[in-house]
């Protein structure tokens, strides 16, 4: 049974900043959608393709801490470099995924790579936030460092297309990632014309994030940078690109509890928050200059 589409989502009209270093929109929470109605993904910030111009300047998020949930960043264009209070660093290029367990606390920072802050260029990115289940929630923090290379491939006949399986299953065809609730994420690559299916479960909360082109989903026009939200019923999805077309496809089974978030903190009850807070005011998740 066909997977039915709830509503298409424009881009949103203002991008805003994140630091200095990412011009993003901001798709989850925000057009009525909740936390609540997309578990397990909790924000979904998306840097539409744009040139900073060359740079000295490292720019970037300074330090800040994150706890309770796992963020995810996909490089399309640009490059990103990271470090943490553990004492971990790296850098993701574009084509890779850092998939980052803050878990019980971390301090963190990212910015543009030094080389790339240099040159310049066109810079995409999304950064999604993944819930953690309340029995993860206090695991100690830990990163999954996804290169191109490492996700599982499947490739259209003819050269009309690619599919990278960051996380989940698609088609037989398993993704890269571990993660601690079933989660579905799909890069999707079509030339024009190109048409892919796939099927996911219909009570998992399921969205396609359109990066670049624009591709009919199931039936109705996606155009660039608009977010197709599914309702909970049907498992099938059918896309032809109308153009060349990227696509970002989520799709996670819901965690049925209760939500807290403030800021960069996500727990169950507004005392865990509190507590949270406190933590980090101590010292707790560590120093990082």
């Amino acid at each position: 049974m066909k997977k039915q589409i709830e509503r298409i989502i424009t881009k949103p009209v203002k991008p805003g900043m994140v630091g200095d270093g990412f011009r993003v929109y901001n798709y989850i929470p925000g057009a009525n959608i909740t936390q609540q109605r997309i578990s397990p993904f909790l924000m979904l910030d998306f840097n539409a393709e744009f040139d900073f111009g060359p740079s000295e300047h490292l720019r970037g998020v300074d330090v800040h801490p994150h706890k309770g949930f796992e963020t995810v960043t996909i490089a399309y264009k640009g490059s990103v470099a990271h470090h943490d209070s553990a004492g971990n660093s790296g850098i993701i290029n574009p084509g890779d995924v850092q998939w980052m367990t803050a878990g019980g606390g971390i301090l963190h920072k990212e910015y543009h790579e030094q080389e790339f802050s240099r040159k310049g260029g066109p810079f995409e990115m999304v950064q999604l936030w993944v819930n953690l289940p309340k029995k993860d929630k206090l695991t100690a923090p830990h990163y999954q460092a996804i290169t191109n290379a490492q996700m599982g491939k499947v490739e259209l006949p003819n050269g009309q297309g690619l599919v990278n399986v960051i996380a989940g299953n698609f088609n037989g065809t398993k993704g890269a990632a571990d993660t601690y609730t079933p989660v579905n994420l799909f890069d999707i690559k079509l030339k024009k014309g190109a048409v892919v299916s796939f099927s996911l479960p219909a009570n998992y909360n399921t969205a396609i994030l359109v990066i670049n082109g624009s591709a009919i989903i199931n039936d109705q026009s996606a155009s660039e940078h608009s977010f197709v939200l599914f309702k909970n019923d049907g498992e099938d999805i059918t896309v032809k690109a109308s153009e060349d077309a990227v696509l970002l496809v989520l799709s996670g089974e819901p965690i049925n509890e209760p939500i807290a978030s403030y800021g960069p903190f996500v727990m169950n009850t507004h005392q865990e928050i509190i507590e949270s807070m406190e933590e980090f005011r101590a010292g707790k998740f560590g120093v990082l200059d």
